[in-house]
């Protein structure tokens, strides 16, 4: 078989995507952000005969969706993958210059996850070259999914498909469910006063070492506690703690930041509650004991149906690339399924193998690339037409 042309090679993009600087602003202020990769992604598809749109509610912060239009009377599907990467300033080398070794290419954003876009996007032009589908294809380039996805979001407000495809890394298996995430703060009040005056003073830092416990507590619990068939149990854990101001003063106040990682059937406002029983519980038993909740930012976890059509048009064209039926596994991190699957789109995760997310090295595995765009063209063909 004689070997793809340079155009709709993917290793040969994922070079020219690694090496633009996309990092998220919001992460890393002055951060390179999303507005060169999408000028360049753009460029790439609508030299295809893609039809491009630019979506930036937030400027300097782009969204990129392309779409084939079909001829009717078929599916739509999209493709989505999110064009933001995190800092390049613990990188091992030189994050922006791909390099290949041993089958591997390295560089920041070769495996989280410039690889997929890479994969989707010639895997759709090459669906699409011979002619329109009956169904359209859609690519959402999406910015921000490193901090607060807003470029998803952004993207389902204009644009829905009877099915998606995330490409996040899944090291070529099926991947059908994942955790959600909610963060609240918890703030301890005490009441300031010199070290020397205990009788006025109420240590917040110490009323806030009860909560800590009873955190603890509430984790043992929940890994003992029913758990999702994939996902296992939800967890919980202090991320920070920030309280005093000096060693001669009883501090007023003590704010602990945590993190409720979810499952299926659990939501902030469950989440919520279950705090709520733990620290009045606290208020009722440990003296001088007072405290506020705020509910941050928030993430719904994410299960799919294991018999809807476009994860058994993946899973069959995955088994006949492969020679075997993939693995169906679970992940514990949250991506943009879950806002898909809240939009009413049915979607799985698919994607390419390889290491080092957000690590000082990354990297993603060449020959599982060209297996996921073999992958994704003949779903994108299949489910489309």
């Amino acid at each position: 078989m004689p070997p793809e042309p340079p155009d709709t090679d993917p290793g040969r993009l994922l070079a020219e995507l690694i090496a633009i600087d996309s990092v998220n602003p919001d992460l890393v202020p002055g951060g390179g952000g999303e507005a060169a990769i999408a000028g360049f992604c753009g460029a790439w598809l609508a030299a295809r005969g893609f039809e491009v749109h630019r979506l930036e509610k937030r400027p300097g912060r782009p969204s990129l969706v392309a779409v084939a239009r079909g001829t009717g009377g078929g599916r739509s599907l999209i493709l989505n993958g999110h064009l933001d990467t995190v800092s390049l300033a613990d990188y091992d080398g030189d994050p922006l210059d791909p390099c290949i070794r041993d089958g591997r290419m390295y560089g920041r954003g070769a495996f989280d996850m410039k690889g997929g876009i890479a994969a989707m996007m010639v895997a759709a032009a090459r669906a699409t070259a011979h002619g329109p589908l009956r169904g359209d294809v859609i690519l959402a380039c999406v910015a921000d999914e490193e901090h607060a996805s807003s470029g998803t979001e952004e993207v389902l407000e204009s644009f829905t498909a009877d099915a998606a495809v995330v490409t996040e890394p899944s090291h070529l298996e099926v991947t059908l469910a994942h955790k959600g995430f909610a963060w609240f703060d918890v703030e301890i009040e005490g009441r300031a006063a010199h070290g020397s005056r205990p009788e006025l003073g109420i240590d917040a830092i110490a009323k806030a070492g009860h909560f800590l416990v009873a955190l603890e507590e509430l984790a043992q619990r929940l890994a003992q506690g029913p758990a999702h068939p994939l996902l296992g149990t939800g967890t919980v854990h202090a991320s920070v703690i920030r309280g005093g101001e000096e060693p001669s003063t009883y501090p007023a106040h003590c704010r602990i930041t945590l993190e409720r990682r979810t499952v299926p059937g659990e939501s902030a406002d469950s989440v919520e509650r279950e705090l709520t029983a733990v620290l009045d519980r606290l208020a009722a038993t440990v003296p001088d004991f007072h405290y506020r909740l705020a509910r941050g930012l928030h993430r719904e976890p994410f299960a799919a149906d294991p018999e809807a059509l476009i994860v058994r048009t993946l899973a069959r064209h995955a088994e006949q690339t492969l020679g075997h039926p993939p693995a169906v596994r679970a992940e514990a991190f949250w991506t943009d399924c879950a806002l898909l699957d809240r939009a009413g789109i049915p979607c799985l995760l698919f994607g390419v193998d390889g290491a080092g997310a957000h690590a000082a090295t990354e990297y993603v595995d060449l020959a599982s690339l060209d297996r996921v765009t073999d992958i994704l063209t003949a779903t994108i063909a299949d489910f489309c037409s």
